[in-house]
């Protein structure tokens, strides 16, 4: 039976986890700091539990850059459960916005000031002539969370603004020309997926049309990194929201971490009441997945699973030890990483080819094909097999697209992805 240190795991997720984070995971597990308690055991409401939350906070915050007008939330639901938090609460802080509005122009300091009848027709209006959500679809995900965004709200108020299956024959693939997307006016957000999974598809930078306008006002943007994070400099200040599972670069499954902007949390954007949104005919969000409730509460609000922050926190404490210049250092290590293995790729164009253009390829997440004289389908069960007798495993492709996926994430140390180049070049050679 081969031991921990004989495999390297390319999984997409839950992803390889570094030993020594496991190891006093572990330890932590059965007695936490001398008390005869597991950490899993100790109350979410105890001193233990706000110490391990508040330190993950802030070494996430000193790792990313994060500026000081942001709040970190630890949630629950995963990447899945975030495609209907920010639809949610992006819709309230637009509606809290377009409320504003109205009461100014009706010469109004207070919604007590005005007919509450007239007040409401007026944004019901409002909202059937002007709310939109935009979305950059781009792979498996963020088609999700555009369909999401219809589920709950219609889709006479989600804007498709760009559609990478239109550029590359019904498939994913590329990130269409900016110069193409379709943008809403004033939109409610704009989300894009930073990395697709499923895709192998990463924006190389930050898009240059959601940067602000003539008059320096930024879209509200959102964005999914739950692949990607901790794997390269973020301009944090861009975005009103980032969220992420932790289960790929940062932890283990059961955490979801979101990066908002204060000014979208009370007091300056409190959420609509609930009253209000059933007037409007627009959804209203689950406690739990209030971004206001949450933060107010400090990640509290219902049990959260301490543990798992605790992992987190264990991940970022290793990276902040083992890279200086913290996520910079990370960043040249996993640019590092896929430049290998691509280069692997491209050296044998009748063996492999890579899934996604070459312009929006993923560090994380690199997607291919196997041909042989056999066919392709022989040709990957045979790379597969002979991949997993040398220790280098979860490589299978995705069930919806196929093919190979070697998932780069943080905890591959550089000699796994050397070892898996290695192993690129020589089953090609051996393959003929």
């Amino acid at each position: 039976m081969p031991s921990r240190a004989d495999i390297t795991y390319f999984g997409a997720g839950p992803a390889l986890l570094p030993t020594s984070v496991l190891e006093t995971a572990a330890e932590a597990l059965i007695n936490y700091q001398d008390t005869g308690l597991g950490i899993a055991e100790h109350s979410h409401r105890s001193q233990y539990a706000a110490d391990i939350i508040n330190q993950a906070k802030a070494d996430l915050a000193n790792y990313l850059d994060i500026p000081n007008d942001y709040e970190i939330l630890f949630m629950q639901g995963g990447g899945s459960g975030e495609f209907s938090a920010t639809v949610y609460n992006l819709v309230g802080a637009w509606v809290t916005k377009k409320k504003a509005e109205i009461l100014q122009r009706l010469g109004a300091q207070s919604e007590e000031e005005v007919n509450q009848e007239e007040l409401v027709s007026e944004l019901k209006k409002a909202v059937d002539a002007e709310l939109k959500l935009d979305y950059l679809v781009t792979g498996g995900w963020s088609l999700k969370a555009y369909q999401e965004a219809g589920r709950l709200l219609g889709p006479e108020y989600t804007n498709l603004a760009a559609d990478a299956r239109a550029v590359n024959q019904g498939k994913f693939g590329k990130i269409p020309e900016e110069s193409t997307w379709k943008l809403s006016k004033n939109p409610a957000m704009v989300y894009y997926c930073d990395n697709e999974t499923v895709d192998g598809v990463e924006f190389p930078k930050f898009p240059d049309s959601l940067g602000p306008d003539s008059n320096g006002v930024r879209p509200i943007v959102v964005a999914d990194m739950s692949s990607n994070i901790l794997s390269r400099r973020v301009p944090v200040e861009n975005f009103s929201v980032i969220f992420f599972g932790a289960q790929k670069n940062l932890g283990s499954t059961g955490v979801t971490v979101v990066i908002i902007k204060k000014d979208l949390l009370p007091p300056a954007y409190p959420q609509p009441s609930p009253t209000l949104l059933r007037k409007l005919g627009l959804p209203i969000p689950p406690v739990i997945f209030s971004y206001e409730t949450i933060a107010k509460n400090n990640s509290l609000y219902n049990t959260l699973s301490i543990f798992d922050v605790y992992i987190a926190g264990q991940v970022l404490k290793r990276l902040l030890t083992t890279f200086p210049d913290k996520v910079d250092g990370q960043e040249a290590v996993a640019n590092q990483k896929a430049e290998t293995i691509y280069k692997a790729l491209e050296a044998h164009p009748n063996t492999y080819k890579i899934v996604p253009d070459k312009s929006v390829r993923s560090r994380m997440n690199i997607c291919f094909r196997v041909t042989g004289a056999d066919g392709t389908e022989n040709a990957e069960a045979k790379f597969l097999k002979d991949a997993t007798a040398r220790g280098l495993t979860g490589l299978k492709g995705h069930r919806s697209v196929g093919g190979i996926r070697a998932s780069n994430y943080n905890s591959i140390p550089l000699s796994g992805a050397q070892n898996l180049a290695l192993f690129i070049d020589n089953f090609a050679r051996t393959l003929g």
